[in-house]
């Protein structure tokens, strides 16, 4: 087999390759646009429920804990691949910290994890926003199990502090939110409104079932959030990829054209030798 014909098979091979990574670009791309209106709309509805919730504690202030001994730490990581050092830089940020235990979302990051973190499961992550739900399921199903079981995890009390580490695509870095205890502590400040407000329901059972509406709108968020990081880091990793390929084409092009150049000389010799020695 020829040389020109080696390199147009790679060069074919390359193709196909670019293809299928300009393909999953433009899928990230698309993602971006779908996470940016879901972040958007996500995050309003958090900032409508501290807002609430912060009223409602300037008047009920002895329901706000703030001593939950025992900490959870929720390190938001891929599920798929081509995505840069994502993986890498939540391992770093984590290990500076003390948790009694961890949860990880997403199975690349999970085969990753040095083994003396004190990981306690880990739960595949989403890939597309429609799967976040899912996933956010299983985590509340977790974090509830952490609460209830006997484990050293939970055996200093029932309630967990937890804290959310993840990719931040506003701020470009990693952010450490905590999530539980759920609000700010009131401050001593004169309540927005003179008059406490009207319950149909108990006031602790108001405040439980309002933590319980906060978790699952600022765990929504914090998934949007770390999946747009994501996909924006992918976006970027697969367009270095691609230049790449590109750069690597058109140079075994050029080497191509000198191949089939010396191999057309070399037919036009033998035809002359030929021709002299018929």
């Amino acid at each position: 087999m020829s040389q020109s014909h080696d390199l147009q098979l790679h060069i074919t091979q390359m193709q196909e390759i670019r293809a299928i990574l300009n393909s999953m670009k433009n899928m990230a791309l698309m993602e971006i646009h779908k996470l940016a209106r879901y972040q958007t709309m996500q995050g309003q509805a958090v900032a409508n429920i501290e807002d609430a919730a912060m009223d409602f504690l300037d008047f009920y202030p002895r329901l706000f804990e703030d001593d939950y001994a025992t900490h959870i730490g929720i390190l938001v990581g891929s599920e798929r691949g081509f995505c840069g050092d994502f993986n890498e830089s939540l391992m770093n940020a984590i290990s500076t910290r003390t948790y009694a235990g961890i949860i990880v979302i997403g199975g690349r990051l999970g085969t990753r994890l040095p083994p003396n973190l004190p990981v306690n499961t880990v739960i595949a992550g989403a890939s597309v926003a429609e799967e976040v739900p899912d996933v956010l399921n299983r985590l509340i199903n977790t974090i509830n199990a952490l609460a209830e079981t006997d484990s050293p995890i939970a055996a200093s009390r029932p309630e967990i502090r937890l804290t959310a580490v993840y990719h931040d695509n506003v701020s470009n870095r990693i952010n450490q939110r905590q999530i539980l205890p759920p609000f700010p502590s009131p401050q001593q400040k004169k309540p927005h409104y003179g008059h406490p407000p009207l319950l149909n329901l108990d006031a602790d059972e108001f405040y439980s079932d309002l933590i319980h509406h906060y978790l699952f709108a600022v765990l929504h968020e914090i998934f949007y959030i770390s999946l747009m990081a994501e996909n924006h880091s992918r976006l970027q990793h697969l367009e270095g990829a691609v230049k790449h390929l590109d750069d690597d084409t058109v140079n075994l092009n050029r080497k191509l054209q000198m191949y089939r150049q010396e191999e057309i000389t070399e037919e036009i010799e033998v035809i002359l030798l030929n021709s002299e020695n018929p």
